[in-house]
């Protein structure tokens, strides 16, 4: 005992604490950065290196961005970019590869919010992920043009294993752009085989969020040659609205277009806030989708939260004024809006709140707030321009409210009916059941007191006499209004044995079943 004790002791002491340095720091942990070390973190890796391309399309620097996955899981992504820098930083003293390579939280979209950032609206936030993605590679290649020259580097399991290599570029292959290969370290993630589907999802979803940019995934096959999709949205969230709905949209897709600054908090600074905001009414389908500087909100955050409000607020204020609503109905609730509802927001900011490096969720309260606004107010004027779209909106919501009210209700009393019948020994104290489950030969003693119901225990036939007793006068059911009857434990006692419910006249709140005879 005193062996283990002075074990336990050696085990954590001052010399127990290290740091974790360079590539070891998401090699040995990559559910930090990727948000799980298994095939999600390796797909999140993918789209790290996909967000880069994407920020550089979107201010205006190339208008294809493709994308290869070969055989051996490894990936390319090939942009028109400017290039990714690679060469020496006077500021920093240090090789911008090796920045921008082999030091996380090194990045060039810090100051995105000040004016004079290379981007104004980026997908890449934190200067985490390309880091991230060459640190859990097994190797990792990288070329930058720039229009005239040919800068590459090479990797291998998160370290550097080449200089800087450079060369003038002969007029012919003249471009400027990166290309990135790299295959997932299966030392680092438990599953590096990304499924096609994913890729192809992912694309789409891009091409969907950022309009004329084109968007080319080559797949390779087992006989080594290549499948190409292409995928292109001109207009955007309209055409993807379009498409979705198809014929059976209710009412036509309609188009918002928020510009806006404001702050998170009194002592922050402002910045910049843009969304577009595409809708429809559809019977068939039902999608929302936010997306968030081209990153899909699968958690939504401040965009859901703003269209739940939004939505439920404007509508149920709708519904009110056409005096839609039924006497004492409850309000409408947003799955009742959901229900028939296709919508698409696209959201940018030059800041932004990102619940966790997988930006999945945003949580921005003045994001929140303005969408919320803006919402509401549109809502109200496309209510008050297309009355015909309104009153189709407004009677299908409630639709979707009172079936899933009358649906609720019919699961409720089915509920209740079979836990009459199977529990009624349980849930009725001091009732004696019988053993046979035949109504036909099942006989029910109602006696007064616990003295008599020890008397007939002794003398019944337990196969098909079951005994209840009751205590005191029973109350006179024939004079006394319903709420007393219901409240009266011995009457709801009795109900409960017998089984077959209760008849009422009127509007009367209950927990009872109908009357049915063959419930008995």
């Amino acid at each position: 005992m005193a062996k283990d004790v002075e074990r336990a002791k050696t085990l954590y002491n001052d010399q127990s604490i290290r740091s974790l340095k360079g590539a070891d720091r998401v090699r040995k942990r990559p559910g930090v950065i990727f948000g799980s070390d298994g095939l999600e973190g390796c797909e999140h890796s993918f789209f790290e290196i996909l967000s880069n391309s994407v920020d550089e399309a979107r201010e205006g620097h190339g208008k294809e961005i493709r994308v290869t996955a070969y055989l051996d899981k490894s990936i390319e992504v090939d942009d028109h970019g400017r290039g990714v820098p690679l060469g020496y930083n006077e500021a920093e003293g240090r090789w911008n590869w090796d920045l921008i390579y082999c030091e996380l939280y090194a990045g060039g979209k810090y100051d995105n919010n000040g004016g004079d950032s290379a981007y104004e609206y980026s997908l890449g936030l934190n200067g985490l992920g390309a880091c991230a993605t060459q640190y859990s590679s097994e190797y990792m290649d990288v070329s930058s043009y720039d229009g005239t020259t040919l800068r590459s580097i090479h990797f291998r399991k998160g370290e550097p294993i080449s200089e800087l290599e450079e060369r003038e570029l002969e007029k012919k292959e003249r471009r400027t752009g990166t290309v990135i290969r790299w295959r997932p370290d299966l030392e680092v993630f438990t599953d590096i085989n990304i499924p096609h589907e994913f890729f192809i999802e992912t694309l789409r979803r891009q091409s969907v969020v950022n309009a004329g940019i084109s968007f080319v995934l080559r797949l390779q096959q087992e006989d080594k040659s290549f499948t190409e999709h292409k995928f292109l949205y001109e207009n955007g969230i309209s055409d993807y609205i379009a498409e979705l709905a198809g014929e059976a949209a209710m009412t036509a897709p309609t188009f918002w277009h928020l510009e806006t600054k404001g702050r998170d908090r009194e002592d922050k600074d402002d910045y910049k806030l843009k969304a577009d905001f595409s809708f429809c009414v559809s019977n068939a389908v039902n999608v929302i989708e936010y997306y968030h500087n081209s990153s899909f909100l699968e958690y939504g955050g401040s965009p859901d939260r703003a269209v739940k409000i939004g939505f439920v607020y404007a509508l149920d204020k709708y519904i009110k004024a056409a005096g839609k609503y039924n006497k004492n109905e409850s309000k409408i609730t947003f799955a009742d809006v959901s229900d028939c509802l296709i919508l698409v927001i696209n959201s940018f900011s030059t800041v932004t709140s990102y619940e966790n490096q997988t930006k999945k969720s945003i949580t921005n309260t003045f994001i929140y707030e303005a969408m919320t606004d803006s919402i509401k107010q549109n809502l109200e004027i496309y209510f008050a321009e297309n009355p015909t779209a309104a009153e189709l909106f407004a009677n299908q919501v409630l639709v979707n409210k009172r079936s899933r009210e009358s649906a609720e209700k019919e699961r409720l009393t089915i509920k209740k009916k079979l836990t009459g019948t199977l529990d009624i020994a349980n849930r009725v104290e001091k009732f004696v059941n019988c053993r046979s489950k035949d109504p036909n030969i099942r006989e029910l003693y109602i006696v007064e007191g616990d003295s008599a119901l020890s008397s007939c225990k002794l003398g019944r036939n337990a196969e098909y006499q079951a005994i209840i007793p009751v205590r005191g006068k029973t109350l006179n059911c024939l004079k006394a209004p319903y709420d007393r009857i219901f409240k009266s434990d011995i009457i709801t006692d009795l109900l409960k044995v017998i089984g077959c419910g209760v008849e009422l006249q009127g509007k009367v709140k209950t927990d009872m079943p109908a009357f049915d005879m063959s419930a008995l």
